[in-house]
Order: structure tokens, then C-alpha cells, then sequence
């Protein structure tokens, strides 16, 4: 998700250290030519995270050193990495996901490559089975959180749903980020988009509006530093007790806090959930594709996807992948998300986001 984009700068307001430092240097050998560490670079958003031993065991099995180059939110990774897709930055990018998979496709992002075990990647997240450009990689549900010390304090029940998130009881509680800037800010708006059609979403926004929703530019400035719920929303004295996060925000509250509560301090409402489907793919002119390949292998291992939930928060594709316990337990899936078709994202999004522009923030 992911979920993701997302979850890193909670986990350094938690106290978490980073779990993987980019690996290899400029001066490595990217082809992997003779007399040289062969380097394959990973081009990434900011949320990605593995455990070093996972890293490690990839690496000297492989032979290739994994650099990663973070770039931002996931929107503003995939739009640099179409910016320089003649000459990349790396060899393979991961962190596209469904709301944005169609304008990378479009501009021809990635090359065609089917990675090892894509046989064992559940059906429903598998896309462009023809052409297998991208390799599905993880999942996870955007979700409106509550802070449940708030509303228990204000003696008021948490909402479930989007309607009742423009009652008047909910006025003045709930920060968004932004949709063109933000991917699950994105993920919001198509989760209402799905909800209430062509024909409806619009009339929703106008009464979210009127409902005294916040707008900001970032999920990182949302959970952290807007939302009451949150390690670092309290410390940054925020006073708005829903988010736009995601529904494995909760076990990151959980895992990193010291000591660790018995049940997470935050919350999901159930009926406000978009699925989030995150890829990875072998970049169009990258210098080391047989690197780029073998990384993609490695992602759709079972040891990388196993890896991912306490990393990275989100929910492996892979249906062989076990889920840790304390993460199924306090981020469990949406049993019921919102969904859209890709190609209905990809005929609308554009439109949409101009549309939501004009009418939340003017």
C-alpha cells in the first residue's frame, strides 16, 4: 500500500531506526563488468523498508549489491520517473499502484518482464497479464482512522461510514491530503468516487466541505503532525482525530511503541476503505536489466513478502505469504473495501482530480 507511502516517517516518530541503508555507491559497476560490485538500484517513495538480513540473503545469493533511491511520495516518484525515463535512475521502480498504473503504462515506464512465483500471486490484484510490465507486490486499504482516547473522552461513537463522516456531530474532525499530490489522498477520493458515482461524488465533497474537512498537502503532514491519534501527532499537539491513513496504521502504533499497549491506541473506520494495489517493474533503459530482473525475483519471494508487514505495513500479494500475528490482529484487512476497475481510474482520474481541486480548495 502502499501502503503503504506511508508508514517510514511513522516509524522514525515512534523511535524506529531505519531499517535499510542504501547499499553499494556511485562508484560500483551497475553493469556488473569485470573488476567491480555489480549494483542493481531500486528507485523507490519514501515508505520503502526491508530488513537487512532479507537484503543481505538476496544479495550474496544474487551477487548484486541493492542500492535504493527513495524519491518522495509515491506521486511524485512515478511522475520524476516518467520525467527520465530516457536515461533512469535506477533499474527498477517500485510503489506505482492502482491510481496512478495507467499513466506510467501510458508513458511507458517499464518493460515487459513475468517475475518468478507471479503464479502465486493471488488473481484479484494480477494486471496486464498480457504484457507483464508490472509485478503486483503488495496491498493494503485506505482508510479513515480515529483516535480512540478522543472519542471516548468526548463521549462520542467513532464514524463507520462515509455518510457519516458529513454529519454534523463529525464537523471539524477529519484531515485529508491532498488529491493531486498524495496517494492516499487519490485513494480517498476514488473510494468516493466508487461510493457515489459519476453522478454523486461531487454532491459529497460539497457536504464534506461544509463538514469542515482539512486539506493538506501530505500524508506524512496529516498523520503526523495534524492527527491526535498518532506518536506524532500528540507530540505535535494535533487536534484533528480522523485521518486519511490506512487500515495497517493502527500495528504501527502498536509494534513501535514502548512499551507496547495491548490494543492499538487508533482505529479504522471499516465502510471508508479504497484498496490499494502496489507495483514493481523493470524500468524502460535500465543499464542493468538482468539485475532489475533478479530484483524483481526477489521481491515476489516468499522471504521478501513475508518480510514486507512489519516493514512496510502492508499486506503481501503472494497467497503462500504468511502474515505476522500482531499485524493481522491490529491491522486486519477491509472486509469490504471500495474498488474501482483500472481502466475506469485511468478514463477519470485526471478529470476527477481537476474536479475535486476546483471544488474542495477554492
Amino acid at each position: 500500500m502502499s501502503i503503504t507511502k506511508k508508514v517510514s516517517v511513522l516509524a522514525v516518530g515512534l523511535g524506529m531506526v531505519g531499517t535499510l541503508a542504501a547499499c553499494g555507491s556511485s562508484s560500483d559497476d551497475a553493469g556488473g563488468g569485470s573488476g567491480g560490485a555489480k549494483t542493481v538500484t531500486l528507485v523507490s517513495h519514501d515508505s520503502w523498508a526491508a530488513s537487512k538480513d532479507v537484503i543481505a540473503a538476496f544479495e550474496k545469493e544474487s551477487g548484486y549489491k541493492v542500492k535504493v533511491l527513495k524519491d518522495g511520495d509515491a506521486g511524485q516518484a512515478v511522475n520524476k520517473a516518467i520525467l527520465t525515463k530516457d536515461n533512469p535512475q535506477g533499474d527498477v521502480f517500485f510503489g506505482v499502484d492502482n491510481t496512478l498504473l495507467s499513466r506510467a503504462l501510458d508513458n511507458g515506464l517499464f518493460q515487459p518482464y513475468e517475475a518468478k512465483g507471479s503464479d502465486r500471486v493471488r488473481p484479484e490484484y494480477r494486471t496486464d497479464r498480457d504484457k507483464h510490465r508490472v509485478t503486483p507486490i503488495d496491498t493494503g486499504d485506505i482508510c479513515v482512522n480515529y483516535d480512540k482516547a478522543w472519542f471516548s473522552e468526548h463521549k462520542l461513537t467513532p464514524p463507520k461510514s462515509f455518510d457519516d463522516l458529513v454529519k454534523p456531530e463529525y464537523k471539524d474532525l477529519l484531515v485529508t491530503e491532498n488529491a493531486g499530490s498524495s496517494s492516499p489522498g487519490l485513494g480517498f477520493l476514488l473510494g468516493t468516487a466508487a461510493q457515489y458515482g459519476d453522478g454523486g461524488w461531487e454532491g459529497y465533497w460539497k457536504k464534506l466541505k461544509a463538514n469542515g474537512v482539512k486539506v493538506v498537502d501530505s500524508w506524512e503532514q496529516a498523520y503526523n503532525e495534524e492527527f491526535s491519534g498518532s506518536a506524532g501527532g500528540k507530540k505535535a499537539k494535533g487536534d484533528r482525530p480522523l485521518v486519511v491513513s490506512y487500515a495497517s496504521s493502527p500495528p504501527a502504533e502498536v509494534v513501535y511503541a514502548d512499551p507496547q499497549p495491548d490494543t492499538a491506541p487508533t482505529g479504522v473506520a471499516d465502510g471508508t476503505c479504497f484498496r490499494q494495489v502496489e507495483y514493481a517493474g523493470l524500468l524502460s533503459n535500465a543499464k542493468n536489466p538482468e539485475g532489475g530482473k533478479a530484483l524483481l525475483d526477489f521481491l515476489l519471494s516468499k522471504s521478501f513478502q513475508e518480510d514486507m508487514p512489519l516493514n512496510m505495513f502492508v499486506y503481501p500479494v503472494r497467497e503462500d505469504a504468511r502474515v505476522p500475528e500482531a499485524f493481522s490482529k491490529f491491522g486486519p484487512q477491509a472486509k469490504d473495501p471500495q474498488t474501482l476497475d483500472p481502466a475506469k481510474i485511468a478514463d477519470n482520474r485526471d478529470q476527477w482530480v481537476k474536479s475535486w481541486t476546483s471544488l474542495v480548495l477554492k
